[in-house]
């Protein structure tokens, strides 16, 4: 089969590879209708994260056909056409048993932290995924879940990971009724934060970047109030001053590792590789945010440590809040917010690449060139 191949940092192509086989009974074989490249997929496409090997194939937001399944599958049958968690989880083990679906303790047994992800590195269990034709698919009986018949596949392909990333964000927000939410970051999981936390009763929502594509598109989509921190003389003070000197109630870190904003952050975090990246966005939240609120953080750092101000979080009387989303858990009210209309995923498709493209459509990402906000490969068999 044709799948991507990751060769180091910003390299990848596409070569043939071996056809994945069932190697479980809960195993499926999934023939990808459609696979995004996330945000995520360009820390390990910049060499930001530890232990991506070469040969690797990534791609952790996928759907497709089920094709064939392991003697023990006994809620999917062949022809089904599901949509694949990003989180890869037993459904039974003690995390699982909670919900907490991205730290399955069975399918990355090697890690005391995050659970199995799809193409990922192998920190996060070494898992091929789904940028390819063909996809082995773990614990088949008990994550991938069959797309509804009204649901548009572009929509469907949104819900393993962008969609439920950034509402969780805003469900770890505690956001109360009226409340002002910031999100620092309008990339795809960025928007969905925002869009998100109207959902949970907030009363302004502003958003922090300082791509102007970017926010014009959040500006309309969640809708936002939109600011570009290469405009402010100073993030923090000026979030102060727009909420009569208090703060935030709630901020919404959907950044991480490869924040701007910061020379320090971005030579010690991104360039030597110091700490897990920059940190800066985190920092902003921790310090926008009022006494007493909720920061929410969704972007991605390394396992290594990050210098963040530990003693405004104690002195301010702060609750963080972290995960990797918990996808399955989330998707039964998500499908409903997608079918009321409420939520419209499909509409931050900006791209859509034939899988042979993919380098171009890396590159295109990675350089937010054409006013890219999330491209979508669309396999040749869909």
């Amino acid at each position: 089969m044709r799948a991507m191949d990751y060769r180091g940092p910003y390299r990848v192509r596409v070569d043939e590879k071996p056809m994945p086989e069932i190697q479980h009974p809960r195993d499926a074989i999934v023939r990808v209708t459609r696979s995004c490249i996330c945000g995520s997929d360009l820390h390990l496409y910049h060499g930001m994260v530890p232990d991506t090997r070469i040969g690797q194939t990534f791609g952790h937001e996928f759907c497709g056909i089920v094709e064939e399944v392991g003697s023990e599958v006994e809620k999917l049958k062949v022809g089904d056409h599901v949509l694949v968690p990003f989180n890869i989880a037993c459904g039974q083990c003690h995390f699982c048993k909670q919900g907490l679906y991205g730290n399955c303790h069975e399918s990355n047994p090697a890690a005391t932290a995050v659970g199995g992800i799809f193409g990922y590195s192998h920190t996060a269990g070494g898992y091929d995924g789904g940028q390819a034709e063909y996809a082995r698919v773990p614990y088949a009986d008990f994550g991938p879940t069959v797309i509804p018949d009204w649901m548009d596949p572009d929509d469907a392909v949104l819900l393993t990971d962008v969609v439920p990333t950034g509402y969780q964000a805003a469900e770890m927000g505690g956001i109360q009724k009226g409340d002002t939410v910031v999100v620092f970051g309008a990339g795809p999981v960025g928007i969905m934060a925002a869009r998100s936390a109207w959902l949970f009763g907030a009363g302004r929502v502003i958003v922090i970047d300082h791509i102007d594509y970017r926010l014009e598109f959040v500006r309309e989509f969640a809708p936002a109030e939109v600011y570009n921190f290469k405009e402010l003389d100073d993030v923090v003070v000026f979030m102060k001053k727009t909420t009569d000197g208090l703060g935030a109630d709630v901020c919404i870190d959907a950044v991480g590792a490869e924040a701007s904003g910061n020379i320090l952050q971005s030579i010690i975090g991104k360039r030597m590789k110091l700490e897990a990246g920059s940190a800066i966005a985190l920092h902003w939240a921790i310090n926008s945010v009022k006494k007493g609120g909720i920061v929410s953080i969704v972007g991605v750092y390394g396992p290594t440590g990050n210098l963040v101000p530990i003693g405004n979080v104690v002195n301010k009387g702060l609750t963080l809040r972290a995960n990797q989303a918990s996808v399955k858990r989330l998707l039964p009210k998500l499908i409903e917010h997608v079918k009321e209309g409420r939520i419209e995923p499909k509409k931050i498709i900006t791209h859509k690449v034939p899988l042979d493209d993919i380098a171009d459509a890396y590159h295109l990402f990675s350089a937010k060139l054409d006013n890219c906000i999330k491209p979508v490969l669309v396999l040749a068999n869909a």
